[in-house]
């Protein structure tokens, strides 16, 4: 390493308040809501208010990690058609981290194609899931980036080339489970696929692996801080999808997007060299925060893990809902969703009501429907019922 480089902290050269001052609008917003749109609004500033935690238990490990760093939270890149909404750009003096965060509840299972499987309990009932791989979306974000690279040699073939060769190289995508609960089984994952997804308290470890692996010649303070400006100078600031969703919920509840988002407020980058031993970053104080937090204020955002033995298959018991929708429309002569559409057949399930009284409470249901259709869908609900 060159004698002269004094770079020896983590610096964040971004970092976004955007997600927290979108869920002070919502809660805001909240007040003027009602009915089905209020309850929309409660439970995206929940899962709003989860997604922020995690990334804060990335950011902790980060800021303590002793690397050497420049870090760029929350980088929004969009070029032609291709968009990329980057949880953590991290240079380091050998290699490019890109980080995508995902604070999920339950346990993740990847199976030997690389499938990703959730088991989480809900209601009394184990459910298990497949959901997106994380890993093919970070790879988009990594995908984007060297497109935005590429573009930029213009009609410099040989750069292009050269960038096709060691983009990789300087570049690797981490997936991180973020949420300290989760439980990672990839034992028959290939290894490739495991290389890429790690816990959170795994990441500084799983870093300093490829780092001090890495046979490429380390950088100086200068051409660190360079490239971490190049990828800061990418993110397009005028493109929030907080702001795209805001829009969505004050059109419903009728405010004025414009005035009552503003949108200069949204985000604030900053450069920040908050110390690693500072109190708002110690330790006990972050793991309190982040349990009392879960347990006192974001248990309805997904439930809550309990290790029991009953299970729900939710294809058959959505099948059997589309089923009888279907039957029943055409015994009619009506449209199918004019009983239940899409919406109201997740928020059926989601309450899972097991009386008529409590069937009027879901989404679209009136004492009308619940007394014409309750009957029948009771008996389904009833049948995949483990309790």
């Amino acid at each position: 390493m060159n004698i002269f480089n004094k770079m020896d902290r983590v610096e964040f050269l971004r970092e976004s308040n955007e997600a927290s001052d979108y869920i002070e609008k919502l809660k805001l917003l909240e007040n003027k809501a009602s009915g089905d749109i209020k309850s929309k609004i409660e439970k995206e500033i929940k899962i709003c208010t989860w997604g922020m935690l995690g990334e804060k238990n990335i950011a902790f490990e980060l800021r303590n990690s002793g690397i050497p760093m420049y870090v760029l939270h929350d980088v929004n890149i969009e070029i032609e058609d291709l968009t990329a909404q980057i949880d953590y750009i991290v240079v380091t003096r050998k290699l490019n981290f890109i980080i995508e965060c995902k604070n999920l509840i339950g346990d993740i299972e990847i199976d030997n194609n690389g499938n990703f499987l959730r088991k989480y309990t809900f209601k009394g009932k184990q459910i298990k899931e497949g959901i997106y791989s994380p890993i093919t979306q970070n790879q988009r974000h990594l995908e984007v980036l060297k497109k935005v690279k590429k573009d930029s040699f213009n009609d410099n073939f040989l750069f292009k080339m050269g960038l096709d060769k060691t983009f990789d190289l300087f570049n690797k995508s981490i997936v991180v489970l973020s949420n300290p609960k989760t439980i990672l089984n990839a034992k028959y994952a290939k290894k490739d696929v495991k290389d890429q997804v790690i816990r959170a308290d795994q990441l500084i470890k799983h870093m300093k692996f490829h780092i001090n692996q890495s046979k490429e010649f380390a950088s100086s303070d200068k051409q660190m801080l360079s490239i971490a400006n190049d990828f800061l100078n990418l993110h397009n600031q005028s493109k929030s999808s907080f702001e795209k969703r805001y829009q969505e919920f004050a059109s419903a509840v009728g405010v004025d997007y414009a005035q009552d988002f503003g949108i200069d407020n949204i985000t604030k980058d900053t450069s920040i060299n908050k110390s690693a031993n500072s109190a708002y970053l110690s330790n006990s104080g972050y793991n309190n925060f982040f349990d009392n937090a879960v347990e006192e204020n974001l248990n309805d955002i997904e439930p809550k893990q309990e290790l029991e033995n009953k299970t729900i298959d939710m294809d058959k018991l959505r099948a059997e809902l589309k089923e009888m929708r279907l039957k029943t429309s055409r015994k009619e002569n009506i449209k199918p969703y004019f009983i239940f559409n899409d919406k109201q057949m997740d928020d059926l399930i989601d309450k899972y009501p097991k009386s008529k009284e409590a069937l009027i409470k879901v989404s679209g249901f009136g004492e009308k429907k619940a007394e014409k259709y309750g009957e029948e869908i009771l008996n389904i609900l009833a049948k995949f019922d483990c309790n």
